[in-house]
């Protein structure tokens, strides 16, 4: 009996012990070959663009190609629901971004669980937005793009990348909290949406700067103020919304996270977060991201994690408080 007792214990334990077993298993054979990455956002946008500047240093750190795949759509949720539908092992991977977290409170039927089938890898990006105008708009300051809003309610159109888009959210939070009434024009990504305002479609938008830098410095759009808190270093003379206007607590940022499904072993996401953090801190990424307005992040499955649940907790207020849906 007592050998019974002690064989069975034995067995109990290694059972609980095996799964870790497996996981760094598998971690020591991970990457053994290419990992597919997908954008749920069209080419030549802030997500697209930015996620380049450091995917060829990751491939380069794991030792296997890392192939940015773009699936568009339905604000993100196509992409993203491929990588939750996915096999859990570390080789379909996915971009998260402002939309992640403002997409259950916009869409009734999402296609997957957004804090259940998605598991948190890490923060990559912070990207600042710049709210500009064509220059034909009669207005150089964001107070006097207010005024003429307020005077003529609904007249001005603004134009997003999309449903759900930064763009889209950060002119929302705007329009509520300034009484800036505009009329939205959702685009099929940030290239098109800065193609509509620089060609006169649409007089107004918040964007990336990533999107947005060249045509500032051509003179095709004239920028008004950023949307974070802090100056951005690409676009030192342009104020902050909090700046220019009374809206002190005004913040909006576009980032972007790294997800996997959910089940994907601890030990693949952990190596998945070792490289990207340590190729976002490499000094040849950080220049890169410097030169294109964006700023590196990297940081803990945790820590994006927790994130998020701001983000959820943010824009459910906002969204409720606007009256926005997508369905």
């Amino acid at each position: 009996m007592t050998i019974r007792r002690l064989s069975w214990a034995g067995w109990f334990v290694a059972t609980l012990c095996m799964p870790s077993v497996v996981s760094s298993a598998v971690a020591q054979n991970y990457p053994s070959r290419p990992i597919r990455l997908i954008v749920p956002w069209p080419t030549g946008g802030a997500t697209d663009l930015t996620v380049r500047l450091w995917a060829p240093a990751l491939a380069e750190s794991l030792g296997q190609q890392v192939l940015v795949d773009n699936r568009p759509g339905a604000s993100s949720t196509i992409g993203l629901d491929l990588v939750a539908k996915a096999k859990p092992d570390g080789y379909t991977v996915g971009v998260s971004n402002i939309a992640y977290g403002a997409n259950p409170f916009l869409i009734s039927k999402m296609p997957f669980d957004s804090e259940k089938d998605l598991v948190p890898v890490s923060l990559t990006a912070l990207v600042p937005l710049v709210l500009s105008v064509h220059p034909s708009m009669p207005v150089r300051s964001v107070k006097q793009l207010i005024a003429l809003a307020r005077a003529k309610p609904g007249e001005i159109q603004y134009a997003s990348a999309g449903n759900a888009s930064a763009s889209h959210l950060a002119t929302e939070l705007f329009v509520d909290s300034t009484g800036a009434k505009m009329a939205h024009v959702p685009y099929k990504g940030g290239g098109p949406q800065v193609i509509g305002v620089v060609g006169g479609e649409t007089m107004v938008m918040f964007a990336p700067i990533p999107n947005s830098l060249q045509h500032i410095r051509s003179g095709k759009l004239v920028p008004l103020a950023i949307s974070t808190r802090k100056r951005d270093a690409t676009l030192p003379e342009v104020a902050t919304i909090a700046e220019a206007t009374d809206k002190a607590d005004f913040e909006v940022a576009e980032w972007h996270g790294i997800v996997v499904p959910a089940g994907t072993p601890n030990a693949v996401v952990a190596r998945l977060n070792q490289d990207i953090v340590k190729v976002l801190s490499r000094p040849d990424v950080k220049d890169r991201f410097a030169t294109a307005g964006a700023q590196p992040v990297g940081s803990s499955p945790e820590e994006l994690a927790a994130f998020v649940r701001l983000e959820f907790a943010r824009w459910s207020r906002v969204i409720k408080a606007v009256g926005i849906r997508l369905d």
